[in-house]
């Protein structure tokens, strides 16, 4: 297919549009959407398989914009193919409650399949769409019915190479042997400082090869080029695919071409009217676009539609000739769990023993892997450790991408971003573990999930100073009150067996990211909480024990590893005519989501004496124990040596907390 006056013309609108929104708002960055207009449109419009009617066709082309910047690209692709975007849209980037925010934000109902802008982080996610895509392909598709059948594409910038995130990411990719991966990396040179040589010299196409990816290099203004690579892309099997377009930042025009001035700021208005004169644009009034190009981009729609009926056709007699496997996945798609799901979680008894948290989740999660085959994880090289092997389950790797265990290598931040796209993807319930002490590498794709309330489950071993011998870098302090104000995520740390389990029941019915924060040391399994757990967890705190005594005179709040500890003080102070009563407070988030009635009936009013422990940075629990309460935590890092003389010497035994109550009670 050649090149025509009209195909420029097109390419050409894509730059326009980014330059005159952009100068409206005067905020943005004109220079990536007009150096990678030329790639964006061959894409679009000759190989990107998606229906403007319907985007969220099961069987589409996902479109990441990794960067983000960017935004108006993407944008103005969604206009011009007649997605749900208007032209007045596009005249309020930027603004207050408009559908063109600065940097694209997940709204798969008018076609943005992410929230990209974090760079590193589209790429990455992209991941994990594709390896969803694998699974469920390999699970679903029937000779002759190939129902999952597409491609993930991206652009991507120099910005998101550099990121640590994608060296992670790209070499997983590689090593699973993700063909449906297709990126387009916006070569032009051009960061924000200035010419990227100051800082970015290697070779990116050995890098990439090296890491097993196949990889062209073509010029990104070269139509011809683009299309031509895009074909090999998708006819190279067992491979992801690095398209090199050698681009020019600002394309068209006359001053700020080739310049970082480009990249964050808005041309201005004189070098708009001569940029639209360099590139022979039929008008100088804002927003103008002829006729003839929204004419041809909006060809994507009838051909979308008949791509999206023939595949319909097809499913229908898929459905026919399997009609348990297309019953199946249209409930995965759907996000429907199975029927009678939650009976597979177990409930646990104080006779069975002690037992880490990380041990009964690890149970709960292969319970539950028989009950809900979406369910598909792993680890980040630590699945012994955080007992999240599913066994039996196969392991997903290039010659069986059934299996439902991932082996994400030590690459947290690549793990969390991967198990994003698989959420977003669709069909598969993700999840992914390490240390807690490691969220904080992860901290980037956890806080993205949470901005997409995406239903993904981090699971987050070894939590606290208990973990002992290993020492400071590997004991977690202000990890938990971090992970707290991140909002939409749910943290929950449980007490013993059944909390984790009611922890598991929540956690796969959230509409949004989900941190299971678990032991490595053995806890008891308290007797209450084989009802309790159940029917409060997911209240975020419940009267555990009331006291023992006639009145109430201070309340013990724990959460965790800490729950059995006020248990044992609450005995012992009874002991001494001084009532307590014990508040299991899993869930900070989700104590505050409760009325207001009910918080009172936890925290009542008329009990001001208020102690919290908890193995951790105490910084948030005054908003509990309020001003006459106090906190036992540790705002120190640790130490090297056994749990129980870190808990000896850092004051969590029920001795020091009995003494700690007396002396508030006495103050």
């Amino acid at each position: 297919m050649s090149t025509t006056d009209l195909d420029r013309l097109c390419s050409n609108a894509l730059r326009v549009l980014a330059m005159d929104a952009i100068q409206k708002a005067n905020s943005g960055h004109p220079g990536m959407p007009m150096g990678m207009a030329d790639v964006a449109y061959i894409l679009w419009t000759r190989h990107l398989r998606h229906n403007p009617r319907n985007p969220r066709w099961p069987n589409r082309d996902r479109f990441v914009l990794s960067a983000g910047h960017g935004s108006m690209l993407l944008y103005a692709l969604l206009y011009l193919s007649g997605y749900p975007l208007t032209l007045e849209d596009l005249q309020q980037f930027r603004q207050w409650g408009s559908k063109t925010p600065g940097h694209p934000e997940y709204d798969p109902e008018i076609g943005v399949e992410m929230t990209t802008g974090p760079l590193g982080q589209g790429f990455a996610t992209g991941v994990g769409m594709a390896i969803a895509e694998k699974h469920l392909a390999a699970l679903f598709n029937r000779p002759d019915y190939p129902i999952v059948d597409h491609f993930i594409y991206a652009i991507v910038s120099d910005g998101d190479l550099m990121e640590g995130v994608s060296h992670e990411a790209a070499s997983l990719a590689g090593h699973l042997r993700l063909d449906r991966l297709i990126y387009l990396y916006d070569d032009n040179h051009i960061s924000i400082e200035g010419n990227t040589s100051i800082t970015f010299t290697e070779d990116v196409a050995a890098r990439f090869r090296a890491y097993g990816w196949h990889v062209q290099a073509i010029d990104g203004h070269d139509f011809e080029q683009i299309d031509a690579a895009l074909t090999e892309a998708k006819a190279v099997a067992g491979q992801p695919h690095l398209i090199i377009c050698r681009t020019h930042i600002a394309y068209g025009s006359p001053h700020k071409q080739d310049t970082a001035a480009a990249h964050g700021s808005p041309l201005g208005e004189e070098e708009i009217r001569l940029t639209k004169e360099a590139l022979g644009w039929p008008s100088m009034e804002p927003f103008f676009v002829p006729k003839e190009v929204i004419a041809q981009y909006r060809l994507c729609i009838p051909r979308g539609e008949q791509m999206e009926a023939a595949w319909r056709d097809r499913f229908e007699r898929y459905e026919e000739a399997y009609p348990d496997e297309a019953a199946e996945l249209q409930r995965r798609w759907a996000g429907r769990l199975p029927q009678g799901w939650e009976q597979a979680i177990p409930r646990f008894r104080p006779e069975e023993g002690a037992m880490a948290t990380r041990a009964a989740s690890g149970k709960v999660l292969n319970a539950l892997a028989e009950a809900v085959p979406e369910l598909i994880g792993g680890s980040a090289d630590l699945a012994p450790s955080n007992k999240t092997y599913l066994k039996g389950k196969g392991d997903f790797q290039p010659e069986t991408p059934t299996g439902r265990n991932l082996h994400f290598g030590v690459r947290e931040f690549g793990m969390g971003a991967a198990v994003n796209g698989m959420a977003l993807y669709g069909g598969v319930r993700p999840f992914g573990a390490t240390f807690l002490v490691f969220s904080d590498y992860m901290r980037g794709a956890v806080r993205l999930a949470a901005l997409m309330k995406l239903p993904v489950v981090f699971v987050w071993t070894h939590d606290s100073i208990f973990v002992g011998e290993d020492g400071p870098t590997h004991q977690p302090i202000e990890h938990l009150v971090s992970l707290r104000a991140i909002p939409n995520l749910a943290v929950i740390r449980p007490a013993d067996a059944n909390e984790t389990a009611a922890a598991w029941r929540y956690a796969m019915e959230a509409e949004g990211p989900v941190a299971l924060i678990l032991t490595r040391q053995k806890l008891p399994t308290l007797k209450e909480t084989a009802t309790l757990a159940f029917e409060r967890l997911s209240k975020g705190a419940y009267v555990l024990r009331p006291s023992p005594l006639e009145r109430t005179d201070l309340l013990l709040l724990a959460s965790g590893s800490e729950v059995h500890l006020a248990l044992e003080a609450q005995r012992l102070l009874a002991e001494e005519r001084i009532g307590a009563q014990v508040v299991s407070m899993p869930s900070w988030k989700l104590f505050e989501q409760q009325s207001h009635f009910y918080r009172l009936s936890v925290l009542p009013p008329t009990v001001p004496k208020r102690l919290a422990i908890e193995a951790g940075s105490p910084l948030g629990w005054e908003r509990y124990v309020g001003d006459q309460g106090a906190v036992i935590g540790i705002d120190h890092f640790g130490a090297s040596a056994p749990a129980s003389v870190l808990g000896a010497e850092f004051g969590f035994t029920a001795r020091r907390v009995v003494e700690r109550a007396k002396r508030l009670l006495i103050g």
